[in-house]
């Protein structure tokens, strides 16, 4: 979801193509973010089509009814994408579903507004939530939790193998003053970590690792999966685009699992298995060009996974 007003969607065309977007489908855009995908599928809609979008972020669902607010096409609902089932029965499309988009993380419009509190590169109040009115902001949880909670949820989620090291100095932190900025959180990081990776800001795992588990986009992400088994009709499209290794595992191993015939019952192993496989992967995982990565560095990290729903 990293491209923002001023840049094309990341892995545009490619989730286009993986959609196979038909001028009278029902799709959901999971992610609206700043609606380039949204824009494209409604480009390609008929009269009859419709789009159903999701956001957490009030700002996103604003934006989007101003722009879209004579468009009868599409609707647009304030909530996480683990509500799509939840929306697709409310608007009576569950089972008619052509099309699931999901484009995880945050949009450059999250990350570039100091407000939000996403960014080290950006001082602003230490927040990351991306509902902003929902739960409680990363400073007020970072700020009242356990050393090892810390320490497990940057190790778990961020991958960063100096996770005692940094939950230790923010511990040490906090008791001199509280953590309320990104500078301040991102200065305590950079002091806590003896070495350096070329071209990476050293507390870059740190808070990506921290936004996830504010937001608890892995919960989220793998409760939206599941129901897009329920929500799609046979021959449906699933295209989810994410930005870190734990989200692509999440993606890669759910398409897997639902490609395959379950294993026979070890009790009784001649009998054949009933059970059918739901999806089909469509090609491979997907990667940003060099053009496309030059055009907008964040995408460097983008992998695009399209399955179809079969029965």
């Amino acid at each position: 979801m990293l491209a923002g007003n001023n840049h094309r969607p990341v892995l545009l065309q490619a989730a286009l193509q993986g959609l196979a977007v038909r001028p009278g489908g029902v799709y959901v855009d999971g992610t609206y973010g700043r609606g380039g995908h949204s824009r494209e599928i409604l480009a390609r809609l008929g009269p009859t089509g419709r789009l159903i979008a999701i956001d957490r972020d009030p700002e996103a669902v604003t934006a989007a009814q101003v722009e879209w607010m004579d468009d009868r096409r599409f609707a647009i609902y304030r909530g996480a994408f683990s509500m799509l089932e939840r929306i697709a029965q409310q608007t009576d499309m569950a089972g008619r579903v052509n099309g699931v988009l999901l484009d995880l993380g945050v949009s450059s419009t999250q990350l570039d507004d100091p407000r939000r509190g996403f960014s080290f590169l950006h001082n602003g109040p230490l927040d990351m939530r991306m509902d902003p009115d929902t739960g409680e902001s990363l400073a007020e949880w970072l700020n009242r939790a356990a050393e090892n909670e810390i320490a497990d949820a940057i190790y778990q989620f961020g991958e960063e193998r100096f996770a005692k090291r940094i939950a230790r100095a923010i511990v040490a932190a906090r008791a001199t003053a509280l953590i309320t900025t990104t500078v301040r959180l991102a200065t305590i990081v950079s002091a806590a970590i003896p070495t350096r990776e070329r071209n990476r800001h050293p507390a870059t795992r740190t808070f990506q690792a921290l936004r996830i588990f504010i937001n608890r986009e892995l919960d989220e992400l793998s409760a939206c999966l599941d129901q897009c088994l329920r929500i799609l009709t046979p021959g449906g499209r699933l295209a989810v685009i994410s930005f870190h290794s734990l989200e692509d595992r999440l993606v890669k191993r759910f398409i897997r699992t639902h490609s395959r015939e379950a294993p026979p019952d070890p009790r009784a192993p001649w009998l054949r298995s009933t059970t059918v496989p739901l999806l089909r992967a469509i090609g491979k995982a997907v990667h940003p060009g060099a053009a496309e990565i030059a055009a907008n560095a964040r995408a460097r990290s983008a992998v695009l996974r399209v399955a179809e729903r079969l029965t």
